[in-house]
């Protein structure tokens, strides 16, 4: 006889199941970095490919091998430093004290909030202040997404105080490339929202088992709501909702290949869905969160896989 345990229905790993408030993540936690450097970068995912690269695993059976390797295209647009906050340490945590904007923003920022008529104030006259972010902002204009409007961001840098102050006066109203945040081989954590998928029902959005065809009122739902007492549904009761447009964060994504020129991965006639690439662009090993032209947040891997081979496999083919 088999065995009659089987995993849990309608798991509790991701509650409450509700959409993101933004289609850009928020980033609460920031890897320290001694060099002066954006420590993220927005991108736009493009669609996904297959590789053949020379493995490079030091214990792998296939070592030295031409193995096949499914990676995702995000292209990488310039991000423009518009801004400069200022914060304060207190009991409580960092405060913001001031924020500095560029004398010239783009007008397309006009999308997002109202664009003051002059500079309000000069970073010189900012003081009092034990730690700053880079205010920045994709350029969606230059990619086919058909979007105009840009995303906002806050930054953390890397470096001390004074590095940092001297950064942001160099670079305030300058444009910052996927170069200058990373480099080839680099482990990174992507920031997305996945696919919405609408309102769904119980089976498809909890995985619930399809009732017996002898059962009472319906197949594709739950056969109680819960206890007489309390009168009320609890919380962990899987009912119909929306489900999709979830914010999550995929660790340890190696960066296999940093590309200047677009036609490398574009196919004749461009990405089913998403264009033609005109901008830097990264390959990512594997897969990525979100449907096509979604906007994504990479950030430094925040807890590296130590036995992970460091160095990226030789690309030997790009399919397109």
């Amino acid at each position: 006889m088999g065995d009659s345990h089987h995993p849990h229905r309608g798991s509790m790993q991701f509650w409450p199941r509700k959409r993101s408030k933004h289609s850009l993540a928020r980033i609460r936690s920031w890897v320290k970095e001694n060099k002066v450097k954006l420590l993220g970068f927005i991108a736009y995912k493009s669609g996904m490919t297959h590789l053949h690269v020379t493995q490079n695993r030091a214990k792998a059976l296939t070592k030295g091998e031409q193995i096949f390797m499914p990676a995702t295209i995000v292209e990488c647009p310039p991000m423009t430093i518009f801004g400069v906050a200022f914060y304060k340490k207190t009991p409580n945590g960092l405060i913001k004290v001031s924020s500095v904007l560029a004398s010239k923003l783009d007008k397309e920022l006009a999308k997002q909030f109202q664009l003051p008529k002059k500079a309000l104030k000069n970073i010189d006259e900012v003081k009092d202040f034990d730690d700053l972010r880079v205010l920045a902002h994709s350029n969606p204009k230059l990619t086919t997404t058909d979007s105009k409007k840009p995303k906002l961001i806050e930054v953390a840098l890397g470096g001390n105080k004074e590095d940092k102050l001297k950064y942001v006066k160099e670079n305030l109203g300058k444009d910052v490339t996927i170069n200058d945040v990373f480099d080839r081989s680099n482990f990174v954590d992507v920031h997305g929202t996945s696919t919405g998928k609408g309102f769904q029902g119980t089976v498809k959005r909890y995985g619930v088992p399809i009732r017996s065809h002898k059962a009472e009122k319906t197949k594709r739902g739950i056969g109680t709501l819960g206890s007489w007492k309390p009168k009320r549904v609890e919380f962990n009761v899987p009912v119909p909702g929306k489900m999709g447009y979830h914010l999550r964060t995929e660790y340890n994504k190696q960066i296999l290949k940093i590309g200047i020129d677009g036609k490398e991965v574009t196919p004749d006639g461009g990405i089913k869905n998403y264009g033609i690439i005109k901008n830097n662009y990264v390959l990512l090993k594997g897969s990525v969160v979100g449907p096509k032209k979604r906007a994504l947040f990479m950030t430094p891997a925040l807890r590296q896989d130590k036995k992970a081979t460091k160095e990226a496999p030789e690309i030997t083919y790009i399919n397109k």
